[in-house]
């Protein structure tokens, strides 16, 4: 009887251990995250593109600077390289984000890069496993 009522308290334990997990690992991934500066070209795992709006730069409907490099992302099996060209005369400062498909995986962000007036620019990231989305953020570099 004894021995019973032992594995009965064992089972119920793991089952309350395995529960509060699940509920701190929701609480978790429900936090919201800082949206990047910018974003271009967001490819999934289909490795097809899409296009995203850019954040709101705050200057209240006048006309705006000619800036952001151009950039074409492509996601072959767990390697990710974007293709980026600056057609305008201020300086671009790129960085690639990548984020894996696997719990256990680690995201990336990859250093900042400079891509001056007419540069051509090559970005690559990559994960141990499947890749979930790419895409590249952008910021201003004053002179």
């Amino acid at each position: 009887m004894y021995r019973r009522a032992r594995k009965v308290a064992a089972s119920l334990t793991v089952a309350v251990l395995i529960v509060a997990g699940l509920a701190i690992t929701a609480l978790v991934r429900d936090e919201p995250q800082p949206p990047p500066v910018k974003k271009t070209a967001v490819a999934d795992a289909t490795g097809a593109g899409r296009a995203t709006a850019a954040a709101d730069d705050g200057r209240d409907g006048r006309e705006r600077d000619p800036f952001g490099a151009s950039c074409r992302t492509t996601i072959e099996g767990s390697s990710v390289t974007a293709f980026c060209h600056n057609p305008y005369p201020g300086t671009d400062r790129l960085q690639l984000h990548v984020e894996c498909a696997r719990w256990w995986d680690v995201d990336s962000d990859g250093a900042p890069t400079e891509a001056g007036p007419a540069r051509h620019v090559q970005l690559t990231g990559r994960c141990w496993k499947e890749v979930d989305s790419a895409w590249v953020s952008h910021a201003r570099v004053e002179p």
